[in-house]
């Protein structure tokens, strides 16, 4: 984002010093097989071996019936019992290649780079062992559906790929055809999350959901020069979004009254500054834009500022599960240094604990090697 200009290279800056724990971590991943959705499957799915299927997060089998069907809604406490091998998979395969790819960068080491193509071609390519362009499964409900547009949310894990994706190209890491074949599957993945039910759903929800929809659409419209989706984002974004989910003072009432209301406050400003981050221009920077009201994303960061500086200022209820585990850095804090020139956003993420090993806590982080972003 050139007209960031200095500030951009101060987040990039800070963000470097991750170098060492960056490479190690890539290091690791050379030793190990590339991660596939076909490594592993579940007798409660209702696809194929290449469909993707995760159950949600928190329903839990039925006290009061015999076979547990229809599985029950707990808010906020996720059932250990559920099938997440896909949702592992995928996420180990995207901390995977953005590992590889920033120790390309940091390194200029072809190994690394060879290593991520292998690992992206496999999982979107390889007709062995692919992943169907599509989320029919994602979220299943046992008993009551076979998926649900709710689903979608799982691929906020892809938002690293394409950025991955580009650099490698770019630098002439990756062949063509490689590079053709992944725009062609998010392409694909794109047309089905604006078109069927359940994407159409999952967009228009209310809460996090619509914001963490818009965020994905953004980074596969950019990727695959879809100019329609980019342009309906940023205006989603201004006439949607922002007004029906942020109060005047800068919070986002659905997300306060979860149980789990201090994680999803973090959640939902996450992605709503990666959503400024990927459609920002110079001409359209919504990083600047407003309500006629005062509302926009400068808002809601400063609200949630020192709820991160100092927790125990937090005022409203404790989380349900893994409270203790938040703050962490995130991407969102880079990109508002970056976007406002405020110092302390560098501070607080040069602070907070970088790579978290909490399953609940890596759930809730879309980005997770802000370096190649920057």
């Amino acid at each position: 984002m050139k007209f960031f200009g200095r500030y951009l290279n101060s987040a990039l800056s800070v963000e470097a010093k991750q170098k060492d724990d960056i490479v190690k971590r890539a290091e690791a991943a050379l030793l190990t097989e590339p991660p596939h959705i076909t490594d592993s499957s579940s007798p409660d799915s209702a696809g194929g071996r290449h469909d993707y299927f995760s159950q949600a997060d928190y329903s839990w089998r039925n006290p009061d019936t015999p076979d547990g069907l229809p599985f029950v809604n707990r808010d906020g406490e996720s059932y250990p019992g559920a099938f997440f091998e896909h949702r592992k998979a995928l996420r180990s395969m995207r901390s995977g290649t953005a590992n590889l790819t920033a120790a390309y960068l940091f390194t200029r080491d072809a190994k690394y780079a060879k290593a991520a193509v292998r690992w992206l071609k496999e999982f979107f390519l390889d007709r062995e062992t692919m992943m169907n362009p599509h989320l029919l499964y994602g979220q299943a409900v046992l008993g009551v559906c076979t998926g649900r547009g709710i689903g979608i949310i799982d691929t906020i894990h892809l938002m690293d790929v394409p950025v991955a994706a580009d650099i490698l190209f770019e630098n002439g890491q990756m062949d063509k055809d490689i590079y053709d074949g992944l725009k062609g599957w998010f392409a694909e993945y794109l047309n089905w999350i604006c078109t069927h039910k359940y994407g159409l759903d999952e967009m228009n929800t209310k809460n996090n959901h619509t914001v963490c929809w818009h965020a994905q659409a953004a980074v596969f419209a950019k990727f695959t020069g879809n100019c329609d989706v980019l342009q309906m984002c940023a205006d989603n974004y201004k006439n949607i979004i922002l007004p029906n989910q942020m109060a005047q003072d800068g919070s986002f009432p659905l997300e306060l009254r979860r149980t789990k209301p201090y994680c999803y406050a973090i959640f939902v400003i996450d992605n709503m500054a990666t959503l400024c981050y990927i459609l920002s221009t110079a001409e359209n920077n919504l990083w600047e834009f407003t309500l006629p009201d005062g509302r926009g994303i400068k808002k809601g960061l400063d609200y949630l500022y020192p709820y991160l500086y100092n927790k125990s200022s937090w005022t409203y209820k404790d989380d349900i599960a893994y409270h203790d585990e938040w703050p962490v850095a995130m991407s969102f804090m880079l990109f508002a240094a970056a976007a406002y020139g405020e110092d302390k956003w560098l501070e607080l993420y040069d602070a907070l604990p970088k790579y978290s090993a909490n399953d609940e806590v890596r759930r809730n982080t879309a980005i997770r090697v802000p370096y190649l972003w920057l």
